[in-house]
Order: C-alpha cells, then sequence, then structure tokens
C-alpha cells in the first residue's frame, strides 16, 4: 500500500493510504472533489452531532405522549385539557426557540461564505 502524494497545506505530506492504481488517497483525489465539497458544505448544519434532529425527535416524542394522555388512550396517564394546553404552549415556545438557533446558526454560515467571496473579489480586482 503506498501513502497518498499530496501535500497538505501546511506542508506535510498527507498520511493518507492511496486509492490502489492512483496516487492519491479518497481526501485528495482530483474526481472526489465536488463529493467532498458538498459533503464539507452539509458539515455542522445538523447542529453538532444531530443535535437539532434530536431536538425535533423529542418533541414530536412530547407531542405524541401529551395527545395520547389527552385523549386518554389506554395504558397513559390522563391528562386534563387546562395542563395540556400550557404542556402544548411550552412545547412550541420550545420549537420557537429551536427555530431561532437554526436560523442564527444559518446567518453566521453565510457570512463566513459571504466575507470568503469578498476575499476572493477583493484578490481578483486588487
Amino acid at each position: 500500500m503506498s501513502r497518498c502524494s499530496a501535500i497538505k497545506g501546511n506542508g506535510d505530506r498527507c498520511k493518507g493510504t492511496a486509492i490502489r492504481g492512483y496516487e492519491w488517497c479518497p481526501a485528495h483525489h482530483p474526481d472526489y472533489q465536488d463529493r467532498r465539497r458538498r459533503a464539507a458544505s452539509k458539515g455542522g448544519k445538523t447542529g453538532g452531532r444531530g443535535r437539532g434532529q434530536t431536538e425535533l425527535q423529542e418533541v414530536k416524542a412530547l407531542l405524541a405522549e401529551l395527545t395520547a394522555r389527552v385523549l386518554k388512550e389506554e395504558g397513559v396517564e390522563p391528562l386534563e385539557t387546562g395542563p395540556a394546553a400550557v404542556a402544548n404552549q411550552l412545547i412550541n415556545t420550545r420549537l420557537r426557540a429551536i427555530e431561532i438557533e437554526r436560523r442564527i446558526k444559518e446567518a453566521e454560515e453565510l457570512e463566513v461564505r459571504l466575507e470568503a467571496l469578498e476575499d476572493v473579489l477583493k484578490r481578483r480586482t486588487g
């Protein structure tokens, strides 16, 4: 097995194993460049270790439990509509907080991308 022949940004040679028949590892092979770029652009959008998905799953589970209790389904402790309405309001508040957090993160990512584009434009025109 041969080592990847790519030179990293810091000047060190890549320590990855080259793909059989090529001189690069999957991280540096030019044929995989678009795939790497797409994957990198998705990085962090789930809120770190899938946090965003986990929170939504928790909210869905709470809503399902709340619904079952209000409808007095068999096997669950019944809940009167007053406390259920308050619980639903709290769940809605939580959903709004998750959405605001997502929008802030998205705006920050767009800011970083915009700054990078502005830098490229400055270098090209300057």
